[in-house]
């Protein structure tokens, strides 16, 4: 069965046959919504399925015909079950409180379930899902380091929003709203060494080099290489090809990061806002941004007792630091600095030096974009609210009776079961060597175990 174009679809896009409506994990056929460029309740202009060609400005170059073809595609799978329980080692990683209850154990089906022992002998659980709005979305992700129980991380993991403002003002696109329908089918060269989950889905292993080196005194070099699992999808939103990216690595460590290949959109512009491309300076590709965000729903071993902190050192231009950190009680924002980290710790739930687990979230190579007044999402590098279903995106949420952006999530309420919104900026000015196809720009961030363990984990 194929969906049919609605009525109103505009004669100059050429479009392919929509994908087959597909039955999901829960047995419920599902299918995007199809639609053109809409402006979200907020005002902002989104592009959640495509780019037309009518939408490029005057004056951009003519250089490029852009196809659209993503109207009428599918939602794949929803509402997938958590993952089943890890194995247990000769001695736990980690332990609760008699008072506190272990994180539930619950299962998802075939193809959906990523269940992955690397060399060393650690283990990654989890489920995945394609949303209609978020696109590749993690859930119930468990880690079980080499010889240790399992812990739970997150419950849900995705893309919040890719923010896309160009430098001369115009256009300011938001490029999360379907993404699931821009789903890119996947061939063999996209997966190396991996399985292909359907079409849209690899999960595969690769090196991540050394796991640690040491050497001197006399004694042999003690040396491993380390191993991450991958899992990947790919987007056409536009002349953009987004690669969204979760590295989970064989140290207990989470990889986020999107990388944008395809081509340069062919919007020119005058010099002070772009840079000369092909011969000579007759034409001035024009600069903008990627503002990316992702919506992590930690729950360390269950959703109760989970607190987010901030940590800085003090001490700049002296001889000594001075650590000091706070904790988010209520729903707030925070901005990057040098010498400040934040992390997701449950206090009742301890290693095996009585230590609080955690995971600690870096944020150091964003640009840091900053935008208009009537942007006032761009204004934090990372923000902290109370769990709601409803909000999903960062901007233009499509939830019925929430609130639209990820700024005005946060109105004080008291955090009892957090989630953490990552910001992550990149400024992409054009280079000759962005040619078609372009390169691809990576920008992510790192969530790295803290205390998790009580000795190194391999």
């Amino acid at each position: 069965m194929t969906v049919p174009l609605p009525p109103a679809l505009p004669r100059l896009l050429t479009l392919p046959a929509p994908r087959p409506l597909t039955r999901g994990a829960s047995g419920l056929l599902t299918r995007a919504a199809s639609g053109l460029l809409t402006r979200a309740a907020s005002g902002l202009l989104t592009r959640a399925a495509i780019r037309s060609p009518l939408r490029r400005k005057p004056g951009a170059s003519s250089r490029r015909a852009f196809r659209s073809g993503v109207l009428g595609a599918l939602l794949l799978p929803l509402a997938l079950l958590p993952v089943t329980g890890g194995r247990t080692g000769a001695q736990a990683a980690v332990t609760r409180t008699p008072a506190a209850a272990q994180a539930p154990a619950a299962q998802c089906g075939t193809p959906y379930r990523i269940d992955q022992a690397l060399p060393n002998g650690a283990r990654w659980q989890m489920c995945w899902e394609m949303r209609n709005v978020e696109g590749l979305t993690l859930n119930k992700v468990v880690y079980t380091p080499r010889g240790g129980r399992q812990v739970s991380v997150l419950r849900t993991a995705a893309l919040a929003q890719i923010h896309v403002p160009y430098d001369s003002g115009t256009p300011r696109y938001h490029d999360i709203g379907a993404l699931g329908a821009t789903a890119v089918p996947l061939q063999a060269a996209d997966c190396p060494g991996g399985e292909r989950r359907g079409q849209f889905v690899c999960v595969t292993t690769r090196p991540r080099g050394h796991a640690y080196l040491k050497g001197g005194d006399g004694e042999p070099a003690r040396t491993a290489q380390g191993r991450e699992l991958v899992v990947f999808s790919a987007f056409q939103v536009g002349w953009y090809t987004y690669l969204v990216e979760w590295g989970f690595s064989d140290d207990g460590a989470i990889t986020p990061r999107v990388g944008a290949t395809g081509a340069l959109s062919g919007f020119t512009t005058t010099p002070e806002h772009g840079w000369p491309i092909g011969v000579g300076r007759a034409t001035f590709e024009e600069s903008h941004s990627h503002n990316i965000f992702w919506r992590l729903d930690f729950d360390i071993q269950g959703r109760q007792d989970d607190v987010v902190e901030q940590y800085d050192f003090s001490g700049s231009g002296t001889a000594k630091r001075k650590i000091s950190h706070t904790a988010f009680t209520r729903e707030g924002k925070a901005v990057n600095s040098p010498m400040r980290w934040w992390r997701v710790v449950d206090p009742q739930v301890r290693n095996a030096d009585g230590h609080p687990v955690s995971w600690e979230i870096n944020n150091t190579e964003s640009s840091q974009y900053r935008g208009p007044a009537n942007e006032k999402f761009t204004q934090a590098d990372l923000y902290v609210t109370q769990y709601r279903a409803c909000e999903r995106l960062a901007t233009t949420n499509p939830s019925p009776g929430c609130a639209t952006s990820v700024d005005r999530y946060v109105n004080g309420e008291r955090i009892t079961d957090p989630v953490v919104w990552v910001n992550v900026d990149y400024h992409h000015v054009a280079r000759d060597e962005d040619g078609d196809t372009m390169p691809t720009h990576w920008q992510g961030f790192r969530i790295t175990p803290r205390d998790v363990t009580a000795k190194n984990p391999y």
